[in-house]
């Protein structure tokens, strides 16, 4: 397309406010529609960002003319009903992880975009980040031989609030769909599909798990330990470990952030990995040019990634008891 990418946000949360300040790290992509379920906060934020269309609705949002992509940004349960209204409008969806709620809601989005012939992408968005592409270049290299292992983590410290998202079993609370996903994600990355998986969880009063340790076993003997959580501080470092060296990615390491490279016999290296903008700038140039390619889907984070992850959690829950409330009879969510 000739012009600018012309973004419209769906749900305006924390993570759309992120994603829309990422935006403005792009030269050829701009915000020009917000969409709430309410009319007074779609004004409120289309004024914060100086966006020009503010819909009160989000089928609105979706059949805007002026919208050539859609950002999904609702809580986890919504993310499969906003998917599907985007593309039955014909728009690409670029979608907030977790993906969906289950395995069995993500299947049907990818039908839905295969039959539409339509770019849909998660959001995955530390799998577009400099430092983590840079890791994948160095293990290409063979800087550290081949990997035997990854060790990753994300957990904070929520405050007690049962309502919260982040601990409310009816928005799909816990750690695993709101921050597993990301050690998962890289693990998946790096090792590929798990042929083994296990793991523990402490299940809060509210019935989520407040906190997760989650071990997988690859081919050859590979493994990934991987933990997560969102009552528990954690140091949220990850490592890569290969037969010939180390790569260290400090924490944050969801931040572009600089690799430490370990090997046996010489000075730690430290690498510098320049980045720009906030770091969800990445995610979308990455779609934009999926769109502008004419591409149904990325090669980066193609939807088979999406879904095998998303298969690793259902197994992960199905393992420690866990359901949530929009899954009674086996629905998709």
């Amino acid at each position: 397309m000739p012009h600018a990418i012309r973004w419209g946000i769906l749900g305006l949360g924390n993570i759309a406010q992120a994603f829309v300040a990422g935006i403005g790290a792009l030269p050829d992509a701009t915000v020009v529609a917000c969409g709430s379920r309410s009319a007074e906060k779609a004004a409120a934020f289309g004024a914060t960002w100086d966006i020009p269309h503010r819909h009160g609705s989000y089928a609105a949002l979706a059949a805007d003319p002026d919208v050539d992509a859609i950002y999904v940004a609702t809580p986890h349960p919504a993310h499969l009903g906003h998917c599907l209204l985007a593309l039955a409008h014909g728009k690409p969806v670029l979608c907030e992880k977790p993906f969906t709620v289950n395995a069995a809601g993500t299947e049907r989005i990818i039908a839905a975009a295969r039959a539409a012939g339509v770019l849909v992408m998660e959001a995955m968005w530390t799998r577009f980040l400099p430092h983590v592409r840079q890791t994948e270049a160095l293990i290409a290299a063979g800087a550290i031989g081949a990997v035997r292992m990854v060790q990753a983590d994300f957990a904070y410290r929520f405050p007690w609030d049962p309502d919260h998202r982040a601990l409310n079993p009816a928005l799909a609370g816990g750690g695993l769909l709101d921050v597993g996903v990301y050690p998962l994600s890289l693990a998946h990355l790096l090792l590929g599909a798990p042929t083994a998986v296990t793991g523990a969880a402490h299940l809060g009063e509210t019935g989520v798990d407040e906190q997760a340790v989650m071990a997988l076993g690859f081919p050859e003997g590979r493994l990934a330990a991987l933990t997560c959580g969102v009552r528990t501080r954690s140091p949220q470092e990850a490592a890569v470990m290969g037969t010939a060296g180390m790569i260290r990615l400090h924490g944050p390491w969801w931040r572009p952030t600089n690799l430490t490279l370990s090997r046996p016999g010489v000075p730690d290296e430290i690498i510098a990995v320049p980045a720009e903008g906030n770091g969800y700038n990445y995610q979308a140039a990455e779609f934009g040019r999926c769109l502008r390619a004419g591409l149904s889907e990325s090669p980066l984070r193609p939807l088979a990634d999406t879904l095998a992850v998303m298969r690793v959690m259902d197994a992960l829950r199905a393992g420690w008891g866990l359901t949530y409330p929009m899954e009674a009879g086996g629905a998709a969510a």
